[in-house]
């Protein structure tokens, strides 16, 4: 079983900068990725980043450029280095963790870490 654990989270001015960890424990067969989401007060669940461990990264539109997302496989740990912080990135974020179990994709989510930004 996955366990994910966030870190990092804190209150910035904007234009500061942050960066997100997290931990992930427990033994993975098939992983099939791991990002970041976020999910401001009444707002949905977004995507922020996202890697499958391969190929390019995956980002939001509105952190291009901003948002850096990198993996420690050695750790077992994900980073999210977020510059030039917007009051729009207020949110808790949340590490998400992908495996495949019996052919379908097993999202194991962390409980998330505050970022809040101050204008």
């Amino acid at each position: 079983e996955v366990h994910l654990v966030e870190s990092g989270g804190g209150l910035v001015q904007a234009g500061g900068s942050l960066k997100l960890s997290c931990t992930v424990s427990g033994y993975t067969v098939n992983s099939c990725g791991m990002g970041w989401y976020r999910q401001a007060p009444g707002k949905e669940r977004e995507l922020v980043a996202t890697t499958k461990g391969t190929g390019p990264n995956t980002y939001a539109d509105s952190v291009k450029g901003r948002f850096t997302l990198s993996q420690d496989k050695v750790d077992n740990a994900l980073y999210l280095q977020m510059n030039a912080l917007k009051s729009e990135d207020t949110a808790t974020y949340i590490c998400v963790h992908c495996e495949w179990v019996r052919g379908q994709r097993l999202n194991t989510w962390g409980q998330g870490t505050q970022v809040t930004v101050s204008s």
